[in-house]
């Protein structure tokens, strides 16, 4: 045992005293240390995680927008007299999240003022995996519609406008204000 407590003491001795060794050495630190800094810039499970939260609401808002064009289209281009159709729809507003909140309730009672209410609001946090901490969504909101407007063949026709508003109205549960139905040039 004591002469491989005097090897290992030997073979470290030589390394310390060596002067190329320890520049060696010294080089792996060096790059091994650059290797975990640039791991930590280049990870993939950071920008995945980050992008679609940025975008996603407007893409998904968009998204919505255009679904409800290919739907409209298709329902009015069926009905009689419609003829060719195109459908533009706009939204007032995107998809929106609702968080869930804790009140807290205080009441102070004083000689002067009487009694004081104090509510104070917090959004209730959770941790992700990645340690990061986000409101916690109860609910998602759906884009409301502000407006239809349907371009077709038969748009001159009245009979054929009001068809195209009731069944539009009634698939957007909308009023009529918001649909309107002109000929197409």
């Amino acid at each position: 045992m004591a002469e491989k407590d005097s090897e290992e003491k030997g073979l470290f001795e030589k390394i310390a005293g060596n002067e190329k060794y320890r520049k060696i050495i010294l080089w792996i630190g060096v790059i091994g240390m650059v290797l975990i800094f640039l791991s930590g810039l280049f990870s993939p499970g950071k920008e995945k995680r980050e992008a679609p939260a940025a975008a996603g609401q407007n893409t998904s808002a968009q998204s919505y927008a255009r679904e409800l064009e290919a739907s409209l289209t298709d329902l009015v281009a069926r009905i009689q007299g419609a003829g060719e159709v195109k459908v533009l729809v706009t939204l007032e507003r995107g998809t929106q999240q609702v968080y869930a909140q804790e009140e807290k309730k205080s009441t102070q009672t004083t000689q002067d003022q009487g009694s004081n209410n104090n509510t104070e609001t917090n959004y209730i946090l959770i941790k992700d995996a990645d340690g990061s901490q986000r409101a916690l969504a109860v609910t998602e909101m759906q884009p409301v519609v502000q407006g239809v407007v349907v371009v077709c063949s038969g748009g001159d026709n009245p009979a054929v406008q009001q068809r195209i508003i009731d069944a539009v109205t009634t698939a957007l549960n909308i009023t009529s204000v918001r649909v309107c139905v002109v000929k197409a040039a």
